[in-house]
């Protein structure tokens, strides 16, 4: 059933044209020509809606270049944890380790000073992350004023990784003016607790999103293709779960393994899998900005999910190979490339 709504996200329009629930599932199990012709529809829907630019994004956290573009300010877009190496929930997927690539800045003073190097080398913003405690929580609320500070004095632009949120950290965040928020969407009531650890958490992460929307905050939900152990295992209910909210943007990701950790030799999704689910969210939030992010598979895998990642229609790409910008331009799309996080996509896209 065609499922037709309107919602107001600030001043943007944001319409679902098609059930995710059940129409996505059709998606999912269609045979190699039917999911052509959605990707052929998902690829119109994306162009009519905002044009031939693809935005390739590429934050200073990692080294990158390809044959296209390189990265010139190391400083432009930094990482930074508020725990160090520090996480209570110790998911399965990650166990700590991803945070090996973020800078620690463990007080409101080295996050300031952190941040103040940045705008010295005429950087343009942090992203804010760390470890969870074990609520699902990153303890970012004594980091307010300093969050402040990077706003109103440095004037730099802030993306926050919060994980669950209790209202007085919307609260905090929406007062501050961070630019986006960004959460991890999981469905799965099963998923949730035997992978992030978390009781309750498909419920707490919908009232986050609530939050986030009553207080203004532009949210760009994240949902991990593959979480459970590389199956596919409630990504759809997740995309129906953010589909009752009002996303600045989203952003797909796909397991990507991790040496030392209990899904170290997990096959993940294979770019097939990843194009339908991407192809899903585009027919569904067809105004809405989309990105496949920086978590994902290297190597051919990589390849291959970013040329599926252009035909499903999506907004922009984190990291992307050289094999698919120059994909980009065979399809009639001009890449741009942006030293940033892809989750501000919603203002690059609303300022160019």
């Amino acid at each position: 059933m065609k499922v037709l709504k309107a919602l107001m996200y600030f001043s943007r329009v944001v319409t679902l044209s098609i059930d995710i629930s059940t129409e996505g599932s059709s998606v999912l199990v269609a045979s190699d020509r039917e999911f052509e012709s959605y990707l052929e529809t998902a690829f119109n829907t994306r162009r009519s809606n905002f044009g031939n630019t693809l935005y390739c994004y590429s934050p200073t956290s990692y080294q990158y270049q390809i044959d296209d573009h390189h990265i010139n300010n190391s400083r432009n877009f930094l990482s930074l944890s508020v725990t160090g190496l520090a996480c209570s929930l110790n998911c399965d997927h990650c166990q700590k380790k991803l945070l090996n690539g973020m800078i620690p800045t463990l007080s409101p003073d080295e996050l300031i000073k952190r941040c103040i190097e940045v705008k010295k080398y005429n950087g343009e913003g942090v992203l804010i992350s760390g470890g969870a405690d074990s609520q699902g929580s990153v303890p970012l609320d004594r980091f307010g004023d300093a969050i402040r500070f990077v706003k109103t004095q440095l004037g730099l632009k802030v993306v926050v990784h919060t994980g669950i949120l209790k209202e007085s950290s919307v609260s905090m965040l929406a007062d501050v003016g961070v630019d986006a928020v960004m959460l991890d969407v999981i469905a799965n009531p099963d998923v949730s607790h035997r992978v992030y650890h978390l009781t309750d958490g498909p419920k707490r992460i919908r009232e986050s999103l609530r939050l986030l929307d009553e207080y203004k905050v532009p949210s760009v939900p994240h949902v991990l293709i593959g979480l459970d152990y590389g199956k596919i295992n409630g990504e759809l209910d997740a995309l129906t779960m953010i589909s009752e909210f009002y996303p600045a943007g989203i952003v797909i990701i796909i397991l990507n393994p991790v040496r030392g950790t209990p899904m170290a030799n997990v096959t993940p999704p294979s770019p097939s899998v990843t194009g339908r689910i991407l192809t899903i969210a585009r027919l569904g939030f067809p105004k809405t900005p989309l990105l496949l992010g920086c978590a994902r598979p290297i190597g051919h895998h990589k390849v291959k999910s970013d040329r599926y990642a252009i035909r499903a229609g999506v907004n922009g790409i984190a990291y992307i190979s050289q094999e698919g910008v120059d994909f980009a331009r065979e399809v009639g799309l001009k890449p741009n490339f942006k030293d940033i996080c892809c989750s501000l996509s919603y203002q690059t896209i609303s300022s160019d």
